[in-house]
């Protein structure tokens, strides 16, 4: 046991055996004004009653009984009970990268099924378990389709989510290797063709693209395709929300997926943790980052599972590795299996029609208050739309906000040509009652004004 001086004659001789007069001279080397004078402000300690009564009042704080139109890449779905029992399990929730397959199979028959089921939904031939979320993906298969090709620019639509975006600029920003951006066209909110054909280049080395976008519209994939393709350019494709996936043409023509699992059982969580996903052609597997678990037969014959790839520099040489990604985000992968188990095929088709089919009627219903557009209509959309408004959003937000609703997410700050618009979202959270009620709100505030 440590032995700790008690006596103020202890301390001192303490103090002089090392040189020092007074415990300040310890911090002499902390400039002053960096120093703390006087007793830490530390709350008294509390029973254990008093600790959940303060925690209940702190969740009351949470807007858990509002309304909510959000998404822009974060989308509120239902989450079957059954996931949280699972992954509280302490042989998912303790458990470390799989690196000895013999006391990991659970954890490594976990991650095949859901690179199985992420690959079957892409259109994909593999996929990896996992990324951090969908930006890092995006920013990640940037630089596998740059190792691939051998070159070193890539061509961005104005539509991948802005926040993608940012995270692709911070990997880029001291590598050299230029974006271009490119627009969209204003009356379909997809990427324009034209711009995008004159945009890319024999330099270029990949194409990235997101559907449907980030103002909820569905890209021509294969159009975009031909146009990077002929140019020796692969396509990446940037899924934010993967649910679309049970209605919407998986991008098979793309060479590269990267996927927001997030929708898949995930909770929100202010805004992480989440599950990126990259998916790919089989040839590109050497180059895809993270690590991939494979299926084989023990010595007796018996179904197993081994981490078959891994291409992370903590295990190979590392000017061999693609990635520095550390952290595989199984267990949340795991929430994801777990739900797409639970649907199956049918129950996520079922669920993005449902999503499909409560978003058409609160685009029709928002957008015929007056004062009221619906942004590009020309295109198909999943479950989110742009709404114009005369009225400045702060203000009828403000009064849906009071009705217990959160409205829709300005885009200006983003697409400052948009003006008034905003990217409304709406999933089977959303009630019928809920988009009856916004549309009233909205149509008060024009009635006043």
């Amino acid at each position: 046991m440590r032995y700790l001086p008690k006596s103020p004659a202890e301390r001192r001789k303490m103090l002089a055996d090392i040189g020092a007069s007074s415990i300040d001279d310890l911090f002499a080397t902390i400039p002053a004004e960096y120093r703390l004078t006087r007793d830490l402000d530390v709350p008294r300690q509390q029973a254990e009653s008093e600790i959940i009564d303060y925690f209940r009042a702190a969740g009351q704080k949470n807007a858990t009984d509002y309304a909510s139109f959000l998404g822009a890449g974060c989308y509120r779905h239902y989450r079957p009970v059954i996931i949280d029992s699972l992954v509280q399990r302490g042989e998912f929730l303790t458990s470390y990268t799989p690196y000895q397959a013999e006391i990991t199979q659970g954890t490594l028959q976990a991650i095949f099924e859901f690179q199985t089921m992420i690959a079957e939904l892409t259109g994909m031939d593999v996929a990896n378990a996992s990324m951090y979320d969908g930006s890092t993906g995006v920013a990640e298969a940037v630089l596998m389709a740059m190792r691939v090709t051998g070159r070193h620019s890539a061509v961005v639509a104005a539509t991948v989510h802005p926040e993608y975006r940012e995270v692709l600029n911070t990997y880029l920003r001291y590598r050299e290797m230029p974006i271009a951006a490119v627009g969209y066209d204003a009356k379909t909110g997809r990427l324009d063709l034209a711009a995008l054909e004159a945009a890319v280049t024999s330099e270029t080395a990949t194409v990235l693209v997101q559907s449907p976008n980030f103002l909820g519209v569905v890209e021509d994939i294969p159009a975009i395709a031909e146009i990077a393709h002929a140019k020796g350019a692969l396509l990446i494709v940037s899924i934010a929300e993967a649910v679309s996936l049970g209605v919407v043409r998986p991008p098979v023509e793309a060479d590269i997926v990267s996927m927001e699992a997030q929708s898949f059982g995930v909770a929100l969580s202010y805004g992480g943790p989440f599950c990126g996903v990259i998916a790919a052609k089989e040839q590109f597997v050497r180059q895809m980052p993270g690590r991939l678990v494979g299926q084989t037969t023990d010595h007796d014959g018996n179904r197993g599972f081994v981490l078959t790839l891994s291409t992370r520099e903590q295990h190979i040489r590392r000017e061999k590795a693609t990635s520095n990604i550390c952290t595989n985000q199984a267990l949340v992968a795991l929430m994801a299996t777990i739900f797409l188990t639970v649907y199956g095929k049918e129950g996520i088709r079922e669920l993005a029609e449902h999503n499909l089919a409560k978003a058409a009627y609160a685009a029709e219903t928002l957008s015929s208050q007056p004062g009221t557009q619906l942004l590009f209509t020309g295109a198909p959309r999943f479950h989110e739309f742009v709404l114009q408004t005369e009225e400045a959003p702060t203000l009828w937000g403000k009064r849906l906000f009071d009705n217990k609703i959160v409205g829709g997410i300005e885009l200006s700050r983003w697409y400052p040509e948009l003006g008034n618009a905003t990217l409304w979202c709406a999933t089977e959270m959303v009630t019928r009652e809920n988009i009856d009620t916004a549309a009233q709100v909205l149509a008060a505030g024009l009635v006043e004004a």
